[in-house]
C-alpha cells in the first residue's frame, strides 16, 4: 500500500488525528506525514475535513432525501454541465452520476419534507434536460461516512426461539 493510501485511511477514520498518531499508525516519519497531507490537499484530493454526524439524534436535524434524476442530453449538453448546475444549490451535500435505471443521485437536506419537496420541484425539476425525479426521503442512518452508528437497538419485542 503506497505511503498515500495510508495516510488516507486514517484520515478517513478520524480526520482530528494528529502527525504524531499518523505517523504511529502507519510507520512514517512525522515529516513525511506532513509533506504528504500538504501534497494530497495541494492536488486537490483531499478536498475538506467534516464530522460524520448521526443527524437522527439531533431534534431539529432537518430532513434528508436521495433524490433520483434522469436526464436527456443533447449535442450541446452533457453530464458535467447539467451536474455544475445542481452542485451549485446549498441544499445539495452530495451528487453522484450513476448506473443503472437513472442518470444521477442526489443528497438532498431541508428542514421539512415540504422543503425537500419543494426544492426538487421548483429548482431541479425544471432544468430542461431533467426529465424526470424521484425523491426517496431517509428514515434512519445506520451507517454513513463509514462510520457505523451504534446503539440503535431500541427494539423491545421479545425474541422467541424455536
Amino acid at each position: 500500500m503506497s505511503d498515500e493510501r495510508e495516510v488516507l485511511d486514517v484520515l478517513t477514520t478520524n480526520a482530528r488525528e494528529d502527525i504524531a498518531d499518523i505517523a504511529a499508525q502507519t510507520g512514517l516519519e512525522e515529516a513525511a506525514v506532513e509533506e504528504t497531507i500538504a501534497d494530497l490537499e495541494r492536488r486537490g484530493v483531499v478536498h475538506g475535513y467534516q464530522a460524520v454526524v448521526d443527524w437522527d439524534r439531533i431534534d431539529d436535524g432537518g430532513v434528508r432525501a436521495i433524490v433520483e434524476l434522469n436526464v436527456a442530453l443533447d449535442r450541446e449538453t452533457g453530464y458535467e454541465e447539467i451536474a455544475d448546475r445542481i452542485a451549485k444549490f446549498p441544499a445539495v451535500d452530495a451528487l453522484h452520476l450513476v448506473s443503472g435505471n437513472y442518470d444521477f443521485a442526489v443528497e438532498v437536506t431541508g428542514d421539512s419534507m415540504q422543503d425537500v419537496s419543494g426544492f426538487v420541484s421548483e429548482q431541479v425539476a425544471p432544468i430542461p434536460e431533467v426529465t424526470q425525479t424521484v425523491t426517496h426521503y431517509i428514515m434512519e442512518t445506520y451507517k454513513d461516512g463509514g462510520i457505523r452508528f451504534g446503539d440503535r437497538d431500541d427494539d423491545d419485542r421479545l425474541s422467541v426461539s424455536p
